[in-house]
């Protein structure tokens, strides 16, 4: 049966890419005469029922903007079933055939549980700097988070070069390494530490001890 109407929201942390992804899901139903909404502050306003009427002209000029035109936020609420009763119920109200969540691990994991107690489909759009989501290939969000972070340590190669003293940099992933090492590589750092692999300080600081003894800078 052809979908007649659909909703979409973004979930969890904001990941670069968002806006386009909300433009796409838009332009797509629009030219294919399904009506569309978006929920406001992810889960949080699919159950306060806190939803926009998306037309072309809402999702123009944003393909180069940051962040979420529908806002986003992590809804401890929707742990609740409770809550995802509420949430299926203004689904049902609104005639909502099916729903795309653009959002992370977190944001996948209340699609599940939201599609086991509901009659309109689930989609995840994997939306994630981070790339923590097992068997998804590219995320949204981490391309662009590789290159700020690249950028960032050729703004600190210098300093580095120049003070001959060791930069450690930090970047995100929480437990998921993907962001460091690609990161790492991309930079030609000496060693990248990532959550996966038990590091060994002692092995660490001989090695950098060893590279310094040997002349290399930063």
């Amino acid at each position: 049966m052809k979908m007649k109407k659909i909703a979409v929201l973004t979930s969890g942390g904001d990941a670069p890419g968002m806006n386009a992804a909300i433009r796409a899901v838009v332009r797509t139903s629009l030219n294919n005469n399904i009506e569309i909404i978006g929920f406001r502050n992810g889960y949080e306003g699919l159950i306060d029922n806190d939803y926009v009427v998306f037309d072309r002209r809402l999702v123009g000029n944003i393909i180069q903007k940051g962040g979420s035109i529908l806002h986003t936020s992590r809804s401890s609420r929707f742990v609740n079933k409770k809550y995802r009763l509420i949430a299926e119920k203004n689904l049902r109200a609104l005639d909502v055939d099916g729903l795309v969540i653009i959002g992370g691990e977190g944001s996948t994991k209340g699609a599940t549980a939201l599609s086991k107690i509901s009659k309109t489909k689930c989609v995840v759009i994997p939306a994630t700097i981070d790339k923590d989501m097992p068997l998804v290939g590219p995320t949204i969000g981490f391309d662009t988070a590789i290159n700020t972070a690249l950028s960032a340590i050729d703004k600190i190669r210098d300093t580095a070069t120049t003070s001959n003293v060791t930069h450690i940099v930090e970047v995100m992933g929480r437990n998921c390494g993907w962001l460091g090492i690609l990161a790492g590589i991309g930079a030609g750092a000496e060693v990248t530490i990532i959550p996966e692999v038990k590091i060994d300080i002692a092995k660490l600081s001989k090695k950098i001890k060893s590279q310094l003894d040997r002349g290399k800078k930063g």
